[in-house]
């Protein structure tokens, strides 16, 4: 399995887990993804680039 295909699994995974915790009182999603607009972390680049690896 090669480098994108595991991101993109896990990333799938990951926002499973943030629907499911954004059905509850604390909103989550949108709070992560104010964080990433405001202020454009390293994690996100590096997910980012790992994700579209193999278009190259």
């Amino acid at each position: 399995m090669n480098t994108s295909t595991r991101v993109r699994i896990i990333c799938a995974l990951i926002l499973l887990v943030f629907s499911v915790l954004g059905v509850g009182p604390i909103p989550i999603t949108s709070t992560i993804g104010l964080f990433v607009v405001i202020f454009l972390p390293a994690w996100f680049k590096q997910l980012i680039d790992d994700l579209y690896a193999d278009k190259e």
